[in-house]
């Protein structure tokens, strides 16, 4: 006689559980990948900022007509009256001179590609690594995780490397000179009789606030970014 078959459990599905939780695994991968480098807020009001600024600094300028207009030049007699044409040119065509020496500059590195190249990844390393990057995201490079003190450390240590080693440094500093001989002989040879000056006005406004704005703009953003 053949013996009774033994009875059939219910057998249960645990691996759905064990499934789903697994499913959730790549949800939550995917969120902290997604996740920006930088503080996208902060990097956009920073460079809206500026965009502002230049904006309404350029809308300050004088015309150039008025800068470029030959029967108001004249030899000076001497050093300290051209000192004071300088003053007061300055004071009336701020901007534009801005403006020339800016052209000159941004001329003078189009013409080298290597140093505009390494400037701007120099820039690009302040800004993406260090300035707009979340204190709460270390830096990680080749699986090594870096502090934000050896980061700025790297960083300042790369741009004495690319300021002082390379022709950046005085790609930019003969530039500049170039620009400012230019404006200064403008200035010296440019009678100041016919333009109206304003002495009540702010001794840094318009363009030249582009500097102090963005400095504080990105400041405040860094600061708020790392908090």
């Amino acid at each position: 006689m053949a013996a009774p078959s033994p009875p059939i459990l219910p057998v249960s599905n645990p691996p759905a559980s064990t499934d789903a939780a697994t499913a959730t695994v790549p949800s939550v991968t995917t969120v902290q990948s997604s996740q920006p480098p930088i503080a996208t807020p902060a990097f956009r009001a920073f460079i809206n900022h500026i965009t502002e600024t230049v904006r309404n600094g350029l809308s300050q300028r004088r015309p150039w007509a008025e800068l470029a207009d030959r029967n108001a030049l004249s030899k000076p007699e001497s050093i300290s009256e051209a000192a004071l044409r300088v003053r007061k040119n300055y004071s009336y065509f701020r901007v534009n001179y801005l403006t020339i020496i800016a052209l000159i500059l941004a001329f003078s590195l189009v013409s080298h590609p290597f140093s505009l190249l390494l400037l701007l990844g120099l820039l690009s390393s302040w800004l993406f690594l260090y300035l707009f990057r979340p204190s709460d995201q270390p830096l990680v490079i080749f699986g090594r995780t870096f502090s934000d003190r050896e980061t700025l450390g790297v960083l300042i240590l790369c741009s004495i490397v690319v300021i002082f080693l390379t022709s950046v440094g005085s790609l930019l500093i003969s530039a500049l000179m170039v620009g400012v001989a230019i404006v200064c002989a403008h200035g010296a040879f440019r009678t100041p009789e016919d333009l109206f000056l304003d002495e009540q006005e702010p001794a840094a406004v318009g363009f030249l606030s582009f500097i102090g704005g963005a400095a504080n703009n990105a400041a405040t953003a860094a600061v708020t970014t790392r908090v």
